[in-house]
């Protein structure tokens, strides 16, 4: 294993990422990613739906999607950091109006699980940078939604409550990796007003996802589906990855994200345990500009796309675990390797021409072939957090 981490090392040594206090401007990347923002707002059409989602060729026009979308909370979420990366009052009316699209996420029944994704990643940020009290009653009914869709024999909220192919859906009750990063939503309702019970969902979540969705490396599956009256896991599919025995980039990347955050908010030893043991082979098995193709096992690799979005979650992850473990030389290790995606992110894979949009090179389901090589307003939104991230760490 150190023999690994040496030549981790070794990579950033080649990259020139050694020396991160003169070699790496963040304030650039700032910049140039409200100056993106910017250029996108003004380009919007004013009638809905217009919340944008993907830039999937050259001539660089956005697709547009409306509230019921999984992706609904990236645009204004990106718009909040954004305001809280400019101060520019435009950018936070803008927010809050993009935002308030999303409102109706509180009041209907659970159509999806990504509810956190939608409404934490709009309503929360803007609740963290202004105290709204509007939006905080908005946070708290869509966790009592989200919670809706817990259940109590499996342990697991349950993921696309509808039918969707190879999950047995309503037969079975069938779980993400992607639901982990929704988690925070019940974490912080249960500690803003909210239900003591919604922690006690979110920790039992992780728990289950921990013992099933994982294989004995810490490399995970996409989806585990259960048996609804044992709580069993029937079985582990991949339907966003390559295979159901390899390893997706974005998959594995929420992972790291979200067991971060859930030692975070629990401070439970296990988890930050587990969290590492996530990172760990992800990194291990990084090409060398530390940004992943869409899935490890690909066979077409070196030929096959990147994700983009995949490195920047996983950069604002490793921001935040850095500051979470006790040992100095592995907390050095998370942010150089998050400093060197950032960098590697600047450097070849930014937007370009007429693409407003910030990252280039994401993959959102190739085996559907769709959203390959695409720009896609998840990969904007935790880039743009990394950003903030390193730029408060550097402080």
């Amino acid at each position: 294993m150190k023999l690994k981490y040496l030549l981790v090392s070794l990579i950033f040594i080649a990259m020139g990422c050694t020396k991160p206090n003169t070699e790496y401007n963040v304030q650039n990347d700032l910049d140039y990613s409200v100056s993106h923002v910017e250029k996108t707002l003004a380009g919007l059409p004013k009638t809905q739906p217009n919340i944008p989602r993907n830039v999937t060729d050259d001539s660089g026009k956005w697709n547009y999607i409306d509230y019921k979308d999984w992706t609904s909370g990236f645009w204004p979420g990106t718009l909040w950091y954004a305001f809280e990366a400019s101060g520019d009052e435009k950018l936070k009316g803008a927010a809050d109006a993009f935002s308030r699209q999303l409102t109706p996420l509180s009041q209907e029944p659970a159509f999806d699980h990504d509810l956190g994704f939608q409404v934490f990643n709009s309503f929360g940020n803007g609740y963290r940078l202004t105290g709204n009290p509007e939006y905080k009653k908005i946070i708290l009914a869509t966790a009592d939604t989200l919670a809706t869709l817990y259940h109590p024999v499996v342990g697991t909220i349950l993921s696309w409550p509808r039918e969707v192919p190879g999950v047995d859906y309503p037969l079975r009750h069938n779980t993400i990796m992607d639901n982990m990063i929704n988690l925070e939503l019940l974490f912080w309702a249960s500690k803003n007003g909210g239900s003591k019970n919604l922690y006690d969902i979110a920790v039992k979540h992780a728990e289950i996802t921990m013992n099933n969705a994982f294989r004995e490396d810490g490399t995970s599956y996409h989806v585990v589906v259960y048996d609804k009256e044992t709580g069993k896991a029937v079985k582990q599919i991949t339907h966003q990855g390559y295979s159901d025995a390899s390893m997706w980039a974005r998959g594995q990347s929420w992972a790291i994200y979200g067991y971060t955050l859930v030692y975070r908010e629990t401070n439970d030893p296990k988890f930050l345990a587990f969290a590492k043991k996530v990172t760990d082979v992800y990194l291990e098995r990084l090409p060398e500009d530390l940004v992943p193709y869409w899935d490890f096992d690909d066979p077409d690799i070196p030929n096959a796309p990147r994700d983009a979005s995949a490195a920047a979650v996983v950069a604002s992850a490793l921001f935040e675990l850095s500051t979470l473990v006790d040992d100095k030389e592995l907390s050095k290790k998370y942010f150089d390797a998050a400093e060197g995606m950032l960098k590697s992110l600047s450097k070849h894979y930014h937007a370009t021409g007429k693409n407003t949009a910030l990252l280039s090179q994401v993959t959102g389901h190739k085996p559907n072939g769709t959203e390959i090589n695409a720009s896609i307003n998840y990969a904007d939104y935790y880039y743009l957090e990394a950003l903030l991230r390193y730029k408060k760490l550097k402080k």
